[in-house]
């Protein structure tokens, strides 16, 4: 389980000192929930991340054990090292929006034909309750050749699962390889 601190200084000069003691800066919100500042070890953070087979990952801020859902995050332009990241509770029961990752599946007919499979959308905007929101959106590819494309209406319906992003967005297709 990841483990955070409260950080007692919101100001610029708090944050500089806690970025170079190694830690990233951390807002965590909920809907009816009062927001912490937080700051969790850079580290720890990226292996938790990286590592976690939900959307949704536990948390500790002084005792207070939460799953959370990653909403947003920023990194520095030049170096890419993670500076800040939203960090949103996910509540049973309640209706939100998630960011899903999708992953494209199977071997393309379009590949044989000197062809890439492009993942224009990494992250479909859904709206539903946690327990009913996938960890993954899995799309098919095997039947695509170069030029084709999945919208957001071809993504196979979820129950209990809408989604947000406009039906006419790609989000998988083939493109001819340069």
């Amino acid at each position: 389980m990841l483990e955070g601190i409260i950080r007692e200084s919101i100001g610029k000069k708090g944050t500089k000192a806690l970025r170079r003691d190694g830690y990233l800066i951390a807002n965590i919100y909920g809907k009816g929930l009062e927001n912490i500042h937080a700051a969790f070890k850079s580290n720890e953070y990226i292996r938790t991340v990286r590592n976690k087979e939900t959307l949704a990952f536990p948390v500790s801020v002084n005792g207070k054990v939460m799953d959370v859902v990653v909403q947003s995050y920023e990194s520095h332009a030049v170096t890419g090292n993670l500076l800040h990241v939203d960090l949103m509770v996910a509540q049973k029961g309640v209706l939100t929006h998630y960011l899903v990752p999708v992953v494209p599946v199977g071997d393309a007919i379009g590949l044989k034909n000197k062809g890439l499979v492009f993942v224009s959308k990494p992250r479909l905007r859904v709206k539903a309750t946690i327990e009913n929101t996938p960890n993954t959106i899995e799309i098919d590819v095997t039947k695509m050749d170069v030029g084709d494309a999945k919208l957001v209406r071809d993504v196979a319906k979820i129950d209990n699962v809408t989604f947000t992003d406009s039906d006419r967005v790609a989000v998988v297709s083939i493109i001819k390889a340069k």
